[in-house]
């Protein structure tokens, strides 16, 4: 996956988003202010680790107070979406599809699906979750006419292989891909490849793997 900004790390980009998902519940309990050490010791991490990703993209704390909570939740905020609402298209309304619309339509993120794609006869031009529902026909067009930005794929991996070219077209930003066939974008098409099937492997591994270590 291509950095979203040049000077910021993949991962540090995922560890901000960590973070302010923890200070809206900090903020909610009516925290005003929280030091570094507090947000590593709940993210796993080196207070160092946090410090050092927020003065990578500009944020300091109060030497005696620490970060303050809302202020820091927007700066993160803006960074990771910028100022206005981006849109989101979904292909494949299955049970995993609508798993993701549930989920992101009830954040309040400024991330909002949009639209939704499906090739079920009995799904195309209804509303699911107060998302409407396409023909593939209508791919190109619906992504083109409604500023869509980025589209998640969640339907079989064939298919999927399908979209690429379709995608491209329709001026696409970025790719969430949750099928198993990895797929190349050109260079200004940023794609997240997320294989549920081999991280749930890998996790797999490592629990035999500690198991063993256990018994030994």
């Amino acid at each position: 996956m291509s950095a979203l900004l040049p000077s910021v790390p993949e991962k540090t980009i995922e560890r901000l988003s960590e973070y302010r998902r923890t200070l809206i519940k900090f903020h909610k309990q009516g925290v005003t202010h929280i030091f570094s050490h507090v947000i590593a010791g709940i993210h796993g991490i080196t207070a160092v680790q946090v410090r050092r990703d927020l003065m990578l993209v500009g944020f300091s704390s109060d030497a005696k107070r620490g970060y303050e909570v809302a202020e820091l939740i927007d700066y993160i905020t803006d960074l990771l979406y910028g100022q206005s609402v981006m849109n989101i298209a979904i292909v494949g309304m299955g049970n995993l599809g609508q798993a993701i619309t549930k989920y992101f339509n009830s954040k309040q993120l400024k991330l909002k699906i949009t639209a939704a794609f499906d090739v079920d006869p009995a799904k195309v031009g209804t509303t699911i979750d107060e998302i409407p529902c396409y023909s593939m026909d209508e791919f190109e067009d619906v992504l083109s006419n409604n500023e869509i930005a980025i589209v998640i794929l969640a339907l079989p991996a064939k298919a999927a292989t399908e979209l690429v070219v379709p995608i491209i077209n329709a001026g696409i930003k970025g790719v969430l891909n949750f099928t198993s066939a990895p797929l190349n974008f050109p260079q200004g098409i940023v794609v997240e490849n997320y294989d549920i099937t081999t991280i749930l492997e890998k996790v797999a591994y490592f629990v035999k793997a500690n198991e063993e270590n256990e018994a030994n």
